[in-house]
């Protein structure tokens, strides 16, 4: 979308409430001479505009993040990185001054929000009960119904369908994976969350499953084509069920495309957490809606590629589910097991999905 000067004229008279008169608006940095030819790439794409009000003469830039492959490759990347320049240029000495900061809309117009603070996200409310209640029954019971099973299908089943629909991006594939390893919710950024006294789970034992997680990286790097439709969060807590039985989903998490071996490995590894709490292994109630949700959903997918990718997600998935931090009641013995998962899993090309014990067991 090009920034037009109507657009821009309306949002500047609104601003100082008279009528302006644009006498000049360029890009900067299209000069190809000396030291602007040296740099090839810059983040942002700075338009001067010259303009009059009433008599007096103002000489402004208007910045435009440009989306690129360094963090700015989803719209909400590129408006953080404007409310944070915003938010700190003018606490700098000598820095040019943030005047404003401005709104896109889809229609081209511009509007202040620079007395904005904070974003409040408004949605409906959904009644429902969390898969998770079902989980922690089958935990305490050790049996699970027929519905239960019907629920693990269902549950395999629309991951498929919503997988279906692929994404040609590699800016976002590549940013996707570099997520995994090295953003705040990430693996690194749960590593970092762990205590660390913690005479049980090392430093090293969190720095090897870090630079394992930085190999695979690299192995996925090449795998654009595998950029699908996601949830991103698909966790037993973001599920829900409805008095008529209606699948309810919450909390979507780190934009709209993604790797399906996310999704599939949120969930899948939650049937093991809960038959380590009972068992000390996956067995009996919990295998069984193990069993049943990857039966369907590679029946359904026929992705066996994805046995060969899914080993740092389930790592980093092992990572929350072991921090004390997000799960401070589970037993020393489940943490153990889920970081013996998280770095036996990546250690083997492919996931061997109904062999899953061997890779817990001390």
């Amino acid at each position: 979308m090009e920034l037009t000067q109507a657009a821009l004229t309306s949002y500047l008279q609104q601003r100082h409430n008279a009528p302006v008169t644009i006498m000049h608006m360029a890009q900067l940095g299209s000069d190809t001479s000396g030291a602007a030819a040296l740099k090839a790439f810059g983040y942002g794409r700075p338009i001067r505009v010259m303009y009059q009000v009433a008599g007096e003469r103002y000489d402004i830039v208007v910045r435009q993040v440009k989306r690129n492959g360094f963090g700015r490759e989803r719209p909400d990347d590129r408006m953080a990185e404007a409310w944070l320049d915003y938010a700190t240029f003018n606490d700098l000495p000598n820095h040019v001054h943030a005047d404003n900061i401005v709104s896109w809309s889809d229609a081209g117009t511009l509007a202040s929000a620079g007395h904005v603070r904070e974003f409040l996200l408004v949605t409906n409310y959904a009644s429902g009960q969390p898969y998770a209640d079902d989980l922690l029954r089958i935990r305490d019971t050790g049996t699970c119904t027929a519905r239960d099973v019907q629920r693990a299908e269902r549950l395999a089943a629309y991951l498929a369908a919503i997988h279906a629909a692929k994404h040609d991006d590699a800016l976002l594939w590549r940013r996707r994976i570099r997520d995994l390893v090295g953003h705040g919710e990430g693996i690194m950024g749960l590593t970092d969350s762990y205590p660390s006294n913690d005479p049980r789970i090392t430093s090293q034992t969190l720095q090897a499953i870090e630079v394992a997680a930085n190999s695979w990286r690299w192995r996925l790097k090449p795998l654009a084509h595998r950029l699908s439709q996601v949830h991103g969060d698909f966790h037993p807590f973001n599920v829900l069920f409805d008095e008529q039985d209606r699948l309810i989903l919450l909390d979507r998490s780190r934009g709209a495309w993604g790797e399906p071996a996310d999704d599939v490995s949120c969930m899948t590894i939650n049937y093991l957490f809960f038959g380590l709490q009972r068992d000390g292994a996956l067995t009996g109630a919990c295998e069984m809606l193990y069993t049943t949700f990857w039966e369907t959903y590679m029946r359904q997918t026929e992705d066996a590629e994805l046995l060969d990718v899914i080993a740092p997600w389930f790592a980093w998935r092992a990572l929350v589910l072991a921090s004390p931090q997000w799960y401070p009641t589970i037993s020393d013995d489940v943490r153990q097991a889920l970081l013996t998962f998280a770095q036996r899993v990546m250690a083997e090309p492919r996931f061997r999905w109904r062999m899953i014990n061997p890779y817990v067991k001390g």
